[in-house]
C-alpha cells in the first residue's frame, strides 16, 4: 500500500506537532513536510511532492487562501483541505472556489481528520451536503447578479444530461443516488461528472455545486428532469 504524502501548514507549532503526532501514526499516512506560513508552501510542495496539503487559513505573511489559489493553479496540484476554527465564512467559500477539496474544523475528532485526508486523497471532497448548503447560502450578496450571469454563461456549455447531473451534485447527492434518480449506471454518472469538470474547467464536485448554485440551477424543483 502506498502511503498518502501529507504536508502540514499552520503557523502554530503546537497545532503542527499535534497534527503530526495524530496523523503520522497511521500506517497509510506519511508526513513529508511542515510549513509555518503560506509563503513556504510552493517551495515545499516542489521539494516534497505531497498528495494532500492540510492548510490553515490564518497565517501572518501569506494566508492559506492565497496559498491555496497559487497551488491549485499549478499543473499536477496536490489536493488541499482547509483547516479552520469556524464553520461557515466567506474565507472558506473563497478557498473552495479556489479549488480546495473541502475543509475540516480544528476541533474535529482525530479519526475524522484522518478520514478526511484519506477521502480527499482518493478524490472525494470532504464537505457534507448540509455544510455545502450553508456555504452557498452565505455566498449570496451584492455580487450575486453578476455571479449568476457569469455562471449561466458557463453552464450553457453543458448538454441536458450533464446539466441534470450538475444539479444533483449541487444538491449533495452521491453518485449512487444520482444514478437511481436519473436512471443511469454509476459508471455513467462518473463519466458525466468527469465531462462537467473538463468542460467547465473545475477541480472537484464542490466547485460543480457552487457553480450550479450561482447559476440558479438549484432553485428548480427537485423533480425536474428526473
Amino acid at each position: 500500500m502506498t502511503a498518502i504524502r501529507l504536508l502540514l501548514v499552520d503557523d502554530d507549532p503546537l497545532v503542527r506537532a499535534g497534527l503530526s503526532l495524530m496523523l503520522g501514526g497511521a500506517d497509510d499516512i506519511e508526513i513529508v513536510g511542515e510549513a509555518a506560513d503560506g509563503d513556504e508552501v510552493e517551495a515545499l510542495v516542489d521539494r516534497t511532492r505531497p498528495d494532500v496539503v492540510l492548510m490553515d487559513i490564518r497565517m501572518p505573511l501569506v494566508d492559506g487562501l492565497t496559498a491555496t489559489e497559487l497551488l491549485r493553479g499549478r499543473a499536477e496540484a496536490p489536493q488541499v483541505v482547509v483547516l479552520t476554527t469556524f464553520h461557515a465564512d466567506e474565507q472558506v467559500l473563497r478557498a473552495l472556489r479556489a479549488g480546495a477539496a473541502g475543509f475540516v474544523l480544528k476541533d474535529t475528532p482525530p479519526a475524522e481528520i484522518l478520514d478526511a485526508v484519506r477521502r480527499v486523497a482518493a478524490g472525494d471532497p470532504v464537505l457534507s451536503p448540509t455544510v455545502t448548503r450553508r456555504l452557498m447560502d452565505h455566498a449570496a450578496g451584492t455580487t450575486a447578479d453578476t455571479r449568476r450571469t457569469r455562471a449561466r454563461e458557463r453552464v450553457a456549455a453543458l448538454n441536458d444530461r450533464e446539466r441534470e447531473v450538475a444539479v444533483a451534485v449541487g444538491r449533495g447527492m452521491a453518485n449512487a443516488e444520482i444514478a437511481t434518480a436519473l436512471f443511469m449506471s454509476v459508471a455513467t454518472v462518473k463519466t458525466h461528472v468527469s465531462r462537467i469538470l473538463a468542460k467547465l474547467d473545475l477541480n472537484n464536485r464542490v466547485q460543480i455545486a457552487l457553480l450550479a448554485y450561482d447559476a440558479g440551477l438549484l432553485e428548480e424543483p427537485e423533480g425536474n428532469g428526473h
